[in-house]
């Protein structure tokens, strides 16, 4: 099977003995980086593969190949992506590089690099060939930083990176419907840490997550961003079913922790307020913010809101005076 693989000495240059030596070690290092040579000839699509290639797809070496069933193993999109770069390349004579997703012939989720390359002949494509690495690992590594960067990893909900990007998209008028931000503080929390140490806080701030989850189901998104803060981004049509959904969390985040010696009861204090697209980001949010303030002055344990209502020119009021209710 020839590769055409230049970067192996020939053995003209170099001893049979040093050539064989060194074309072994090549073929270890490839396979220990995981690393396979693929070959398709043009236009009759026989494939040739080295052994690392057949492992990547859980298929015996020299098992016959036909690249209809091979390409049954990619992913319907990863496919769709290869088809296209391929057809390109083949056309243009331009390689490339791409990752794939394949389901193995014995089931196993896969990720592979596919670097290639196209050689004419007489004016067409003759072979499409080059390389294929298993980046699984890779992937999955890659996954797990993302899932870390976008998931308060206490409680589960999504994390302040991920709630401002969301928030960010939101306020530039990326959607058509109507939303809400609102800002819910934990109301008892500092005592909990004080005297029940910080273990307790920790059960704490997952508690009120998991009744964040519960009271408002419906939300687009529901972030810890800071301490005993949380940030819920929820479709709203008007004031007065943001004013609902305030009620809602204010009644539902609200419990007793109980030991033998001490009980610490729980609530919560919202600001809320609706999100105008094309309105600053850093405005809605220092708009909930400061409502919230309010109510944690006022009392804590109830919410205060902000709707917006329309000028005499046409452009977004805030009116924060007419919403304002404590439990």
């Amino acid at each position: 099977m020839a590769f055409n693989i230049t970067e192996i000495p020939q053995p003209h240059t170099i001893g049979s003995k040093e050539f064989i030596r060194l074309r072994e070690l090549f073929d270890r290092s490839f396979k220990a980086a995981r690393i396979g040579v693929w070959e398709c000839s043009l236009p009759d699509q026989t494939l040739s593969w080295t052994d690392t290639v057949y492992e990547f797809f859980d298929l015996a070496p020299q098992t016959p190949l036909t690249r209809d069933e091979i390409t049954k193993l990619y992913t319907p999109e990863s496919l769709r992506q290869l088809t296209e770069v391929r057809d390109r390349a083949i056309r243009t004579g331009e390689g490339f590089t791409m990752d794939a997703q394949i389901v193995t012939a014995r089931g196993n989720n896969r990720w592979i690099r596919i670097t290639a390359c196209v050689e004419f002949a007489n004016g067409a494509a003759a072979r499409i060939f080059g390389v294929k690495q298993d980046i699984t690992t890779e992937k999955i590594m890659v996954e797990q930083l993302r899932h870390l960067a976008e998931r308060d990893t206490l409680t589960g909900l999504a994390s302040r990176t991920k709630f401002e990007i969301f928030f960010n998209e939101i306020c530039a008028g990326g959607s058509q419907s109507a939303r809400a931000l609102l800002l819910a503080d934990l109301d008892g929390f500092k005592s909990v840490n004080d005297t029940l140490g910080h273990l307790a806080g920790d059960d704490c701030l997952r508690g009120a997550g998991s009744r964040l989850s519960r009271v408002v189901p419906e939300a687009d998104m529901i972030a810890r961003i800071g301490g005993d803060e949380f940030a819920i981004i929820h479709p709203c049509s008007s004031a007065d079913d943001l004013a609902d959904i305030a009620a809602r969390i204010v009644k539902g985040v609200n419990w007793t922790i109980s030991t033998p010696t001490k009980s610490i009861r729980i609530a919560t204090s919202v600001g809320a307020a609706i999100i105008v697209p094309g309105q600053s980001p850093k405005d809605i949010f220092a708009e909930a913010d400061h409502l919230l303030y309010q109510v944690k002055s006022a009392g804590r344990n109830g919410f205060r809101i902000a709707s917006p209502s329309l000028s005499v020119s046409g452009s977004m009021l805030i009116d924060d005076r007419a919403f304002n209710r404590r439990f």
